[in-house]
């Protein structure tokens, strides 16, 4: 990374509450040469804007918890401070120019690298900052043609699959409400039925839609992280093999639970699991059972699949005589969750030489859940805690 000492580098607001698109969207603005501030929904993307005035563009998600969502932060941000430039992403609503701010920017999901990157220097300027991918471990012939690749980046061939296999998906739901008003004729209800059971059949599907173009986003996102600090593309394969399963146990668990909430305990035990020899226990879980919503889910799976990632290579499960202790607490005074994960038994550790895409995960899960987390290389093993309000995790009654 190298920066024009005499250009200050524009700063680009990131809000996004999805860990792992909040991760992909800074990447983007890091790509185009732009300093990443990151929020997780709109209420804190106010306190930024507030405490600070080199804001130069608003890149935010409409779709979002708190008391506002993108959009209705976007007529805010441009009726306060008309000089930052913004531009609004959704997987589900594409707003009309008119309900959008003078001179914004929407595009859908999954965002198209090229051309955001393309769209932000035409917003702000050229930007200051560039990304140097370490090619040093690739095969000569191999790193030419990466590091082409990052300079700028094309549209990937997951990328354009995900494209393609989104618009099939889309002809399979509108195929699939054809299907079921006809099933509705022949059944002989009446029109006032058919009538409630579109309504209901349209906010299943749209309901659907969102949940997949999400997923899609999801996948592109955990894709391009994956290769993206991968010393070579077979290790970058295998590692987004390792999400992808993470990101699909994840998901079997919530459609168990109609995607409402989940066990805490199941979580994490299916979240392990895979790592545990086949029922040797080398994981151990303590702690009360609660709730927790559908969010903290995915991003609690994410995150400890990159510790089993880890300590499986590295750390205490890669060598026999070591064990994981996973215990957590629930403060009811402070109403504070605090979870810790400790190695035992494994072989010395050091801190890394450079932050990964697991540490960067860790990092956004804390500002996530708007709590902490602590990483310790300590001798016996590395120590990772994270503490954070119940509010955050807990799913309602």
């Amino acid at each position: 990374m190298s920066t024009n000492d005499l250009t200050p580098v524009p700063n680009v607001l990131v809000v996004e509450d999805e860990m792992i698109l909040r991760m992909r969207a800074v990447d983007i603005v890091e790509d185009a040469g732009f300093r990443p501030i990151e929020a997780v929904n709109a209420d804190e993307a106010l306190s930024i804007l507030e405490s600070r005035s080199d804001i130069s563009l608003l890149f935010t998600d409409i779709q979002m918890p708190g008391s506002i969502d993108g959009l209705k932060l976007a007529h805010a941000v441009h009726e306060r401070w008309p000089s930052i430039k913004i531009i609004l992403v959704s997987g589900q609503v594409k707003p009309s120019d008119a309900e959008r701010p003078e001179d914004s920017r929407f595009f859908g999901k999954p965002l198209g690298v090229e051309q955001m990157i393309t769209e932000l220097k035409t917003m702000v300027g050229a930007g200051a900052l560039r990304i140097v991918p370490n090619t040093s471990d690739w095969p000569v012939d191999q790193a030419l043609r990466t590091t082409e690749a990052f300079d700028p980046p094309p549209p990937s061939v997951q990328e354009t699959t995900l494209s393609a296999e989104n618009d099939s998906l889309r002809l399979l739901l509108e195929q699939a409400g054809i299907d079921a008003e006809a099933l509705l004729i022949q059944a002989g209800i009446d029109a006032k039925k058919r009538e409630a059971a579109d309504k209901l059949q349209k906010l299943i599907l749209g309901e659907l839609h969102h949940r997949i173009k999400n997923t899609l986003a999801m996948v592109s996102a955990i894709a391009s992280q994956s290769f993206r600090a991968a010393p070579s593309i077979e290790k970058g394969q295998k590692a987004m093999d390792g999400r992808l399963a993470a990101l699909g146990r994840a998901h079997d668990l919530l459609m168990q639970v109609s995607w409402a909430s989940a066990s805490l305990t199941h979580t994490l035990s299916s979240a392990t699991e895979p790592y545990d020899n086949h029922g040797g226990r080398r994981f151990h879980l303590n702690g009360p059972d609660i709730r927790i919503t559908s969010g903290a889910v995915i991003a609690l799976a994410m995150t400890f699949n990159e510790l089993c990632t880890n300590t499986t290579k590295f750390g205490a499960l890669s060598v026999s005589t070591g064990r994981v202790e996973i215990a957590w607490t629930i403060d009811d005074s402070k109403q504070r969750l605090r979870l810790s994960w400790t190695e035992r038994g494994g072989p010395a550790v050091e801190p890394p030489t450079r932050r990964s895409f697991g540490t960067r995960m860790m990092e956004s899960l804390g500002q996530q859940l708007t709590g902490q987390i602590q990483l310790a290389y300590e001798p016996g093993g590395l120590v990772y805690a994270l503490d954070v309000p119940l509010s955050s995790v807990v799913a309602a009654a």
